[in-house]
C-alpha cells in the first residue's frame, strides 16, 4: 500500500474510534437471530402481508425465506430514474424463483438538478440528500425485510439511500444502477452553444436543440457530474455488481444484472450462511476506496460533502484534509468530460471500472482487503460482465488501456495529483476541482467583484461590467442561508470571460456542479457568509488570491483592517418562501457546514 493511503486510513480509523465503536455496538444490538418480523405481533405481521398472494403469506409466517425490501426513486421526470419504472417487478419475479418474497417497501423524492439549475428549486436540492435518508428509513422501520435493494442514480439521492442503508446497517444492502443514456452530440459541440448562446449569439432554439440532441433519451447524463461519480464510488466500495455501473438501459446486459442483483439479495441475509451485513462492506478501507476513485477520476466536487456525511452514518469520521492528503499521491488516470470531451459511455468502452481498479490496486492506492456484496476482495472488480447465450457470466477486464485519451495506466497518468484540492486561508478553507483547470489558470490574483446572487453575477457579465481581470465573490449563497444550490448556471458566463484573455475565478459558500470546469471556482467556503465567515467582509476591488499549487486562498488585506470591518448583510427573506422552501427552514437552522457534510440530520 502507498504510505500515505495508509496513514490516512490510520488516522481515520484513530479519530472515528468511538463513534464507530457505538456504531458496530448498535448495528450489532439490531442484528437478531432469524427476520425481525418474527419480533412482530400477529397484528402487525398480518398488516405487512395483507396485499401478499397466499403462498407469500404463508412464507412469511414460516420465518424460511428471505423478504427483500425495494426502495426506489423512480419518477418519470429524471432520465436516469425512468427505467426504474419496470423494476420492482423484475426484482420481484427473480426473487420469486428463489424461493423468496420481494415488497416494494418505499419510495423517495428524486429531483433533478439539471431542471432545477438556476432555479428557486434548486435550493432544495442539497436537503433532499437529508429527507431521501429520512424516507428510506421509514420505508425500512416496518422490521420486515432480511435485505434490501436500492433503486437510484443521480445528485443527491444515492448519498441519502446511502446514509439510510448505512443506519440499517445491520440488514444487507445492494444498489442496482440503470445505466447511462447512449451519447448524443459532443460535449465541445453542447459548451460551444452554451457559450454562444450566454454570448447572445445562439437563439434560445438553437440552444434548446443542441440540450435536446446531449440529453435525449432514458438513461444518466453522459457527462462526469455528480450522478455518474456516485455510481463509480458505489462500485468501488463494492456494493453494485461488478461491471455495471455504466451499461445502457437498452442493453440485454441490464435486465440480467438486475436479475443477479435481485437473487444475490437473498443469498446474503441473516437465513443463510453468508450474511454480509453493511455495515461489515462499509468500514475506513471501503471510505478511503471512495475517495481515491474520486480523485484518480476528476470526480464530483460534492461528494467532498457526501463522503464526510455518509461516512459519518457509519461512526466514521472524514475531513477535508483526507482528501488534502490523498490528492497529493492519488494520480488523474482519466479525462472524462467536463475534464477532457469523452463521455461516460467511452470511459466504460475503453477499460472502465475494471481496468481502473486494477491500475488502483497496482498502484497500491485502493484496499484490496475489503468485503463487498460478491465476496471478499476489490479484485473482484477488476472483472466485467458480458452474456454467454443467456448466461451472465464476469471475464477478467482489460491488462491495456483501449484509449488513452480517456483513461491511462498508473505509470502514465494525466496527472500526478488528483482531481480536487483544498484551499486554506484567511478566509476559510475551501475545496477547488483542479483536473479540468489549465496550469495558467490554476493561479489567479485579481480585484474582487461581489454579488449576493448567481443571477446579478451573470447580468453584470452579460452587461459587459465585468470585462476585467476579476475573482467574483457570491456570497450568502451556504447551507444555513439558502440552501446552497449548484451555481452550475455561472460557468458559461465565466468561462466566456476567461476565453476573452481576462483572469477569472470564482469564490463562493454556495456549489457547483458536478460538471465544473476550466475557470477555478473555490467553493464550498466554510465559514459561510451567514456563519460568521470571513468571506462576508470582502468587498469590491480588494485584492483576492486563489493559488491552486500551493493551496491557498486569501483576501490581500491586513488582519487589523479585515478584523476592524462589519460583515456584510443581506435579507434573505424572499429566498424563504415560494417553491416549498419555507418547509426546509428547520433544515437551514440545524444544517452544519459543508466540511461537515452541509447535513442536517446528526446531533453531534
Amino acid at each position: 500500500m502507498n504510505p500515505i493511503v495508509e496513514k490516512v486510513t490510520s488516522d481515520i480509523i484513530e479519530r472515528s474510534k468511538s463513534l464507530r465503536a457505538q456504531y458496530l455496538k448498535d448495528m450489532k444490538q439490531a442484528e437478531e437471530s432469524g427476520p425481525h418480523r418474527g419480533k412482530l405481533s400477529c397484528g402487525n405481521l398480518a398488516h405487512g402481508f395483507a396485499a401478499c398472494q397466499p403462498q407469500d403469506k404463508q412464507k412469511l409466517t414460516l420465518m424460511e425465506e428471505a423478504n427483500v425490501g425495494i426502495i426506489s426513486s423512480y419518477n418519470d421526470m429524471l432520465s436516469a430514474h425512468q427505467p426504474y419504472e419496470a423494476y420492482p417487478n423484475q426484482i420481484r419475479v427473480a426473487v420469486q424463483e428463489m424461493g423468496s418474497i420481494a415488497q416494494f417497501a418505499g419510495g423517495v423524492p428524486a429531483m433533478c438538478d439539471g431542471v432545477t439549475q438556476g432555479q428557486d428549486g434548486m435550493e432544495l436540492s442539497l436537503f433532499s440528500r437529508d429527507n431521501i435518508a429520512q424516507g428510506a428509513a421509514i420505508a425500512l422501520s416496518h422490521n420486515m425485510f432480511d435485505s434490501a435493494v436500492y433503486l437510484g442514480i443521480c445528485d443527491k439521492i444515492v448519498p441519502g439511500l446511502l446514509i439510510a442503508a448505512l443506519r440499517f446497517g445491520h440488514i444487507p444492502a445492494l444498489f442496482i444502477p440503470a445505466g447511462p443514456m447512449p451519447s448524443g452530440i459532443t460535449n465541445a459541440e453542447k459548451a460551444a452553444v452554451r457559450q454562444r448562446y450566454a454570448q447572445g449569439n445562439a437563439t434560445r432554439d438553437e440552444l434548446l436543440a443542441a440540450e435536446s440532441a446531449s440529453y435525449h433519451s432514458a438513461g444518466t447524463c453522459t457527462f462526469y457530474g455528480t450522478a455518474n461519480s456516485n455510481q463509480l464510488l458505489v462500485e468501488i466500495m463494492g456494493l453494485q455488481l461488478p461491471g455495471s455501473s455504466f451499461v445502457n438501459p437498452d442493453n440485454p446486459l441490464r435486465p440480467a444484472l438486475t436479475k443477479h442483483a435481485s437473487q444475490l439479495a437473498t443469498k446474503i441475509t441473516a437465513l443463510g450462511r453468508d450474511y454480509r451485513p453493511m455495515y461489515e462492506v462499509i468500514d475506513e478501507r471501503s471510505i478511503v476506496n471512495s475517495i481515491v476513485g474520486l480523485l484518480a477520476t476528476g470526480g464530483s466536487t460534492n461528494h467532498t460533502m457526501h463522503i464526510v456525511a455518509y461516512a459519518r452514518a457509519a461512526g466514521i469520521i472524514v475531513t477535508w484534509d483526507d482528501f488534502s492528503a490523498l490528492s497529493k499521491v492519488v494520480p488523474l488516470l482519466t479525462r472524462i468530460y467536463p475534464n477532457g470531451q469523452a463521455d461516460i459511455n467511452h470511459f466504460h468502452a475503453a477499460g472502465g471500472m475494471a481496468f481502473l481498479v486494477k491500475q488502483l490496486l497496482k498502484g497500491g492506492l485502493v484496499h484490496e482487503d475489503v468485503q463487498t456484496i460478491v465476496g471478499k476482495g476489490l479484485s473482484l472488480y477488476t472483472k466485467e460482465p458480458f452474456l454467454e447465450g443467456d448466461t451472465l457470466v464476469w471475464r477478467e477486464g482489460p491488462e491495456a488501456s483501449l484509449d488513452e485519451d480517456v483513461i491511462r495506466p498508473i505509470d502514465n497518468p494525466f496527472s500526478k495529483e488528483g482531481g480536487l484540492s483544498l484551499l486554506k486561508g484567511n478566509l476559510g478553507r475551501a475545496v477547488i476541482k483542479v483536473s479540468a483547470v489549465k496550469d495558467e489558470n490554476k493561479i489567479i490574483e485579481a480585484p474582487a467583484a461581489v454579488f449576493h446572487c448567481q443571477n446579478a453575477l451573470a447580468d453584470a457579465i452579460s452587461s459587459g461590467e465585468l470585462k476585467r481581470d476579476c475573482i467574483a465573490v457570491v456570497r450568502f449563497q451556504g447551507p444555513k442561508a439558502i440552501g446552497m444550490p449548484e451555481l452550475h448556471k455561472l460557468t458559461p458566463f465565466l468561462g466566456n470571460l476567461q476565453d476573452q484573455g481576462y483572469k477569472v475565478a470564482l469564490v463562493t459558500d454556495g456549489r457547483m456542479s458536478g460538471a465544473s470546469g476550466k475557470v477555478p471556482a473555490a467553493i464550498h467556503l466554510t465559514p459561510e457568509a451567514l456563519a460568521g465567515g470571513l468571506i462576508a467582509k470582502i468587498k469590491d476591488g480588494d485584492m483576492v488570491r486563489l493559488d491552486a499549487i500551493e493551496g491557498t486562498l486569501s483576501v490581500l488585506i491586513s488582519d487589523e483592517e479585515l478584523n476592524s470591518r462589519e460583515a456584510a448583510e443581506q435579507d434573505l427573506t424572499a429566498s424563504h418562501q415560494g417553491m416549498g422552501r419555507e418547509l426546509f427552514s428547520a433544515q437551514r437552522l440545524t444544517v452544519s457546514g459543508a466540511e461537515q457534510g452541509a447535513c442536517s440530520l446528526f446531533s453531534d
